[in-house]
């Protein structure tokens, strides 16, 4: 069986075919600037990367460029496109409607689309994709919609309400939401692999830690905590997302420099995090490389963010009354070798003992045990593979169908 998985952006589609019957991603890559007159398509096969500048007026366009590179010339994939068995979309926010992955229905593109309020900039590109996934492939080729915050759904109440009246999360469901739950599900179930012991068994703290980044309390294999929010806005600072703020900071800045929803917004996702405190450095490579060059405003980009991954994990043990596994992934959790030293050996007063040769070799795709034999608690560095967890479900639904 060969499935499609697609993450349609506003103006990209990024796409995987991926072999299930050996996991073997066939090729990968993304169309960006979908719209514009400069678009830009990139193919990678284990042949190697070709790419090319086109313009693809809409997502549909973008679908074409996508199937005609995979049946078509040398760096074709297959014969023909009724080898791929369905498409697996990633879908950023399922509210409270989506508590799973699920068949595409015109019921479920007018679930996702009444979620717009809660992801402006996702969930309308998600549906593009979907229909124009239809525009190429017609409608029977069967459709499943995996939710980035569907894994969080078993958050308990007092872990995902927050303490505004209650009437607006009747009236607007503002709650918290979490997000990067396709990945937080992957790495624990493969936690609990690596520890051959069973989920259900566990208590797991996963750390997705990129340019977005989250945290994720996960015992017996539900998750009862996470650190973002209604948006991917809240938690610890990232990239150039502010994490979390006391409201009042957002209200006073707002009446000093006039600024309007739209400007603060942009302002607290864009031009905020280690980017805002470091003066215009946002990628962990060049914070690393600055702090040690003596730039001061670096280094304290690096120890607040450094401290707030502390803060949480330390908060996400006393929920649970201990863990079993604290997990890194995502890019920079699966590269910083400096973060991960300062997070393991912050919780040696826990019984975290920490080995810097392992973790020396734990990067680029390479993943493995960074604590010490005599640990109390595991450490881990798990690659992610959220396509391979969007295709695994997608295998799942439609071999239900009968398929």
């Amino acid at each position: 069986m060969k499935i499609l998985v697609i993450n349609a952006g506003s103006s990209s589609l990024k796409y995987q075919l991926i072999n299930m019957d050996n996991d073997e991603v066939l090729a990968k890559g993304i169309c960006e600037r979908v719209g514009a007159k400069n678009g830009h398509f990139e193919y990678k096969t284990k042949n190697g990367k070709t790419e090319k500048d086109i313009e693809m007026k809409d997502h549909t366009a973008a679908f074409e460029v996508v199937t005609d590179a995979l049946t078509k010339g040398e760096d074709k994939v297959i014969d023909d496109l009724s080898e791929i068995s369905a498409v697996g979309h990633r879908i950023v926010q399922g509210g409270a409607l989506f508590n799973k992955s699920c068949l595409v229905t015109d019921e479920v593109i007018k679930g996702i689309a009444s979620l717009d309020d809660l992801a402006p900039l996702h969930n309308p590109a998600a549906v593009q994709g979907i229909k124009a996934c239809r525009a190429v492939f017609g409608d029977k080729l069967p459709e499943v919609t995996v939710f980035d915050n569907a894994f969080h759904s078993t958050m308990p109440p007092e872990a995902y309400m927050f303490g505004v009246p209650y009437e607006y999360y009747e009236k607007y469901a503002v709650r918290r939401y979490g997000f990067h739950g396709t990945s937080h599900r992957y790495v624990s179930q493969e936690c609990a692999k690596i520890m051959g012991r069973p989920l259900e068994d566990l208590k797991l703290i996963t750390c997705h830690l990129g340019n977005g980044s989250s945290i994720t309390a996960i015992e017996g294999g539900k998750v009862v905590d996470t650190s973002m929010g209604l948006t991917p806005l809240d938690g610890f600072i990232m990239g150039t997302r502010s994490g979390g703020l006391d409201p009042s900071v957002v209200t006073f800045l707002q009446e000093k420099e006039g600024w309007t929803p739209e400007e603060t917004s942009i302002i607290l996702n864009k031009k905020s995090g280690v980017y805002g405190i470091s003066g215009g450095l946002s990628d962990d490579r060049d914070l690393l490389k600055a702090k040690a060059e003596g730039n001061k405003r670096a280094k304290l980009a690096l120890d607040m963010l450094w401290y707030q991954i502390r803060k949480f994990i330390g908060a996400y043990i006393a929920v649970m009354h201990g863990v079993d596994a604290i997990v890194f992934t995502g890019g920079i959790g699966e590269n910083s070798q400096p973060l991960r030293q300062n997070i393991c050996e912050n919780f040696a007063y826990l019984g975290v003992t920490f080995n810097p040769e392992e973790n020396k070799k734990a990067i680029k795709g390479v993943g493995g045990e960074i604590s010490g034999p005599d640990s109390k608690i595991k450490v881990y560095v798990i690659p992610t593979n959220e396509e391979l967890m969007i295709a695994l479900d997608t295998k799942a639904i439609v071999e239900s169908l009968g398929k």
